[in-house]
């Protein structure tokens, strides 16, 4: 692990691969890949064994694995709250490579309080909803106008942002993820989001690291 480390320090990105579980069960990440994406402070592409070109093409007219169709969507997990540059440039920049939509996924959850029996109340979710809607579209409104080529799909579901981005990965060419840099006694960080991709997208993924 050391080596792929130091090694890393002249990548961008640096690939690694996976062993799969299968076509609908994602990676088995080791050690040494947990390890890699929580230590280099560059990006790092994981793609699964077994992975081949058609799987990041939408199948053809006859529902069978193509390379000459289009591309399926680049997927980015964004955190609007704390959005980074680094992690939002990539995917945009890797969805017209591909001529590929971009599609940005925000999960978000409700307050505390309906976690311990309250009942909903539908007017506070309608408005805690376009409230997320809104932060997310403001956060990419300086990048659709940068990328005024790149069509964007952007979603706000309730509930965990893993689940939901593991959910999109079924249907994409690429999931972009972050990881904040973060020095603890306890070693490095990988973050509960970006470590449910890596155990559980079936598309190859993509993990920026950042401040």
């Amino acid at each position: 692990m050391t080596a792929l480390v130091s090694a890393s320090a002249d990548a961008d990105p640096l690939v690694i691969g996976s062993r799969g579980l299968g076509g609908t069960m994602g990676f088995l990440v080791g050690s040494v890949g947990l390890a890699l994406v929580a230590h280099t402070d560059r990006p790092v592409v994981l793609v699964r064994s077994g992975a081949s070109a058609e799987d990041e093409h939408q199948r053809d007219a006859d529902g069978r694995p193509s390379s000459t169709t289009p591309y399926r969507d680049v997927v980015l997990g964004l955190d609007h709250e704390h959005p980074d540059d680094a992690v939002i440039s990539f995917a945009f920049e890797a969805a017209p490579r591909r001529s590929a939509r971009l599609r940005v996924v925000h999960g978000w959850n409700q307050p505390p309080c309906f976690a311990y029996g309250l009942p909903s109340d539908p007017l506070l979710n309608a408005e805690l909803a376009r409230e997320e809607a809104s932060a997310v579209e403001a956060a990419l409104a300086p990048w659709r106008e940068k990328f005024p080529g790149v069509e964007v799909v952007e979603q706000t579901p309730v509930g965990s942002a893993g689940d939901h981005l593991v959910d999109a990965a079924r249907d994409a060419s690429l999931v972009v993820v972050g990881r904040r840099i973060r020095r603890t006694p306890l070693g490095a960080h990988i973050g509960p989001v970006t470590h449910a991709v890596l155990h559980h997208a079936t598309a190859p993924v993509v993990v920026i690291p950042h401040e």
